[in-house]
């Protein structure tokens, strides 16, 4: 099942990607494997999929811990700083960075692990309450600039996640203002690349609107067990 799913999700990737004249290898899918175990994990591994979107920090180090770096780790969620030094060990990119404190906190953890860490600053592009993200413009501008200047993080990209709705024009205009942020931020000076966003129930519309990065979990993995959530 998850190989057939996984089958469809880039059938569709490629489909929408020429119908709007991108390469699919522009796009990493990164598949989001929480409360997901190592079985299904390795399934899709071994289908070819390297990067693994997890939400939470000891969920992620504890598989971290049993599957290694043979695969790229991406962690997606709300990061609290007292649990940084986990998600600094394992990932590869940390999608959710929303404050300078935060920032800051992976800049020493890195330094400490002789690492540089891959970071996303996390854009708030809805009105929703649930979403997370910085949404002030000089705001978003000084969190850039600091973490250019931090050695021991690397800021790659912008995050956003857009409105759980079926208004296609809401959803769309919270990627069209992420994309415009990036290339606003790129003409002066900062220099990124990455849009992380789109997940299972709107990735088709992310990458007309360009993502370079889709978090997909359900349309691959299939319905979550919600009671296995760690904190």
């Amino acid at each position: 099942m998850i190989s057939e799913n996984l089958r469809q999700v880039r059938a569709l990737i490629e489909k929408k990607c020429s119908e709007v004249n991108r390469n699919p290898a522009e796009i990493t899918i990164i598949a989001v494997s929480k409360n997901f175990g190592v079985n299904e994990i390795n399934t899709v591994f071994n289908e070819g999929i390297i990067n693994f979107g997890e939400n939470k920090a000891q969920e992620l180090i504890q598989k971290y811990n049993e599957l290694g770096n043979k695969i790229k780790w991406h962690f997606i969620g709300n990061l609290q700083r007292n649990k940084v030094r986990f998600a600094v060990e394992a990932s590869e990119y940390i999608h959710s960075v929303d404050s300078l404190l935060l920032a800051m906190e992976i800049n020493k953890r890195a330094a400490k692990l002789n690492k540089i860490q891959k970071i996303l600053i996390e854009i708030k592009t809805s009105d929703e309450e649930t979403k997370s993200g910085v949404a002030d413009e000089s705001e978003i501008f000084d969190l850039a600039e600091y973490c250019k200047e931090y050695p021991n993080i690397d800021l790659v990209g912008l995050m956003t996640m857009a409105p759980f709705t079926g208004d296609e024009k809401r959803i769309r205009k919270s990627f069209q203002a992420l994309r415009s942020l990036r290339d606003d931020l790129n003409g002066h000076g900062i220099s990124i690349k990455e849009l992380s966003m789109g997940m299972t129930n709107d990735f088709p519309i992310a990458i007309e609107e360009g993502a370079t990065m889709l978090r997909i979990g359900t349309a691959i993995f299939g319905e979550r067990n919600y009671s296995l959530e760690q904190d």
